[in-house]
């Protein structure tokens, strides 16, 4: 198996996830909050799909999958093309509210296919390009994508934790 059919399996493995906690999810469930100030389910799937957006977007000089297919509006958020929820304080969290848990998967879907389709392009060379000399060490394209997959899976292990707060379920039951 070479790097990128790693970086691959990799970035497919949140759409596993997402798949089997949105499953007959509620709006209601979809957008409670498990306590005061903590996220909703639809705002971190939201976050994992917009984080992967604009991250990947950074990388490739290509507009975001958001701006480019309209998602602002096929999910009812007002929110730019480089925003994805970074810094957001419990209002812009409670705000952001999603009805349609087919059409988040969907974003979901439309993010991590546009990485694998980049990731496919990319050469063992590009992957080791430094591509942000503001750390120490300097980040490569290959730690980036590696970072943008660890985020997306991040959040939605929150999420499916959320889920099994507010309704007693369990990831894989």
């Amino acid at each position: 198996m070479d790097t990128r059919e790693i970086l691959t399996d990799a970035s497919r493995r949140p759409l596993y996830t997402a798949a089997v906690l949105l499953k007959g999810i509620g709006a209601e469930t979809l957008n409670a909050h498990p306590a005061p100030g903590a996220n909703s389910i639809s705002w971190l799937v939201w976050h994992a799909a917009r984080q992967m957006d604009v991250q990947l977007a950074e990388l490739t000089g290509r507009p975001t999958v958001w701006e480019r297919d309209g998602w602002a509006q096929k999910l009812g958020v007002d929110r730019g093309p480089d925003d994805f929820g970074f810094g957001d304080g419990p209002e812009q969290v409670a705000a952001l509210r999603i009805e349609d848990s087919a059409a988040l998967e969907a974003l979901l879907v439309a993010c991590v296919e546009e990485l694998v389709a980049y990731v496919d392009t990319l050469s063992p060379e590009d992957l080791d390009e430094v591509i942000d000399d503001r750390w120490d060490p300097p980040v490569t394209r290959g730690v980036r994508i590696v970072s943008i997959i660890d985020d997306a899976v991040v959040h939605l292990g929150q999420a499916s934790y959320a889920r099994g707060l507010l309704e007693g379920w369990k990831l894989g039951v």
